[in-house]
């Protein structure tokens, strides 16, 4: 592969764990780090610097840098920003995403201008929350190829619902095909109209399974909770979303066509409103090659109109 380059903006929690993994990736010959915090940024990519001395690792340049790094890069992974925190009073709190608009407004209107001046080339993927609506906010008031800025969208949401109906059914979780759509957050939507167990769709896996499954609601719940559960016990998420975006880097730099639900600017799907969300799209080496939206059920359907509504109301905070 000719010389590749990651920048990596917010070093936290996310954005440590997508500096490992892209370390372990193979997949760049170069990452810079990029934190409002110097020593922070300088301090994680000298830990990983540091770290290649170690037999079997792969040598990667890794350093701290700024904006300016973004004019050669392939890739631009924004992890910056707040994070959502349990309630020490209530541990089967659910706090909404959503209020982090206004400091995560504040983050997209600091990182994007520092992008812009540099590159219209690289791709852009945010992490940072409420996603749906920074990638909305950076659309509508950033000038930046709509095909190449897009979000984890619900990436992390889907591999919890395959968690989810594999732990129901007794299999492996990759063995199961299905995806959510709509927001990443309290208002995801899964689409189990489409899922299926090697071909075997939802509605045949109950007689296969041989006891009631959940209702589409009681999915829902199951995966929205399913994030809860991790964050009221350790304080945070971040291996899953950090995976979700690593996976959609290698689709990108090893331009594979792979299909992932991401958040994407939509164009009138679903007779939507100007909005960004997560439905399947095929993703490349120009980014976001395509949308695939597949045919809804009504109550799919609706629960998506209510998601998309909910993001713009987001949005509007920001």
């Amino acid at each position: 592969m000719e010389h590749s380059k990651l920048v990596c903006i917010g070093l936290g929690h996310v954005g440590s764990y997508v500096l490992t993994y892209a370390m372990e990736s193979g997949l760049f010959a170069e990452i810079a780090t990029i934190d409002t915090a110097p020593g922070v940024a300088h301090g994680e990519a000298l830990d990983q610097s540091q770290s290649t001395g170690v037999p079997g690792t792969d040598y990667v340049n890794v350093h701290a840098g700024d904006y300016s790094d973004c004019a050669d890069a392939d890739m631009i992974i924004v992890a910056a920003g707040a994070s959502i925190l349990p309630d020490p009073d209530d541990p089967d709190s659910r706090p909404d995403r959503a209020g982090l608009a206004k400091l995560s407004g504040e983050v997209v209107r600091d990182v994007m201008p520092g992008i812009v001046k540099h590159t219209r080339d690289a791709i852009v993927l945010f992490i940072t929350n409420p996603l749906d609506a920074v990638v909305h906010l950076a659309h509508t008031e950033f000038d930046y190829p709509a095909e190449k800025l897009f979000g984890t969208g619900t990436m992390l949401d889907s591999a919890r619902l395959r968690w989810v109906v594999a732990k129901q059914l007794g299999i492996d979780p990759k063995s199961v095909t299905g995806y959510m759509m709509g927001e990443h957050g309290l208002t995801a939507v899964p689409v189990l109209s489409t899922l299926n167990v090697q071909g075997v769709r939802w509605t045949e896996l109950e007689k296969w399974h041989g006891t009631p499954l959940p209702s589409p609601q009681e999915i829902q719940d199951a995966v929205v909770g399913a994030a809860y559960d991790v964050l009221n016990a350790k304080g945070w998420t971040n291996a899953g979303v950090a995976r979700s975006a690593l996976e959609i880097a290698r689709a990108v730099m090893l331009d594979q066509n792979s299909v992932h639900p991401v958040c994407t600017r939509l164009d009138g799907e679903y007779g939507l409103p100007d909005v960004s969300l997560s439905m399947p799209a095929v993703i490349g080496r120009g980014g976001i090659i395509r949308r695939m939206p597949p045919q809804l059920n009504n109550w799919e359907l609706e629960r998506l109109r209510e998601s998309a509504q909910y993001i713009l109301s987001t949005v509007e905070n920001m």
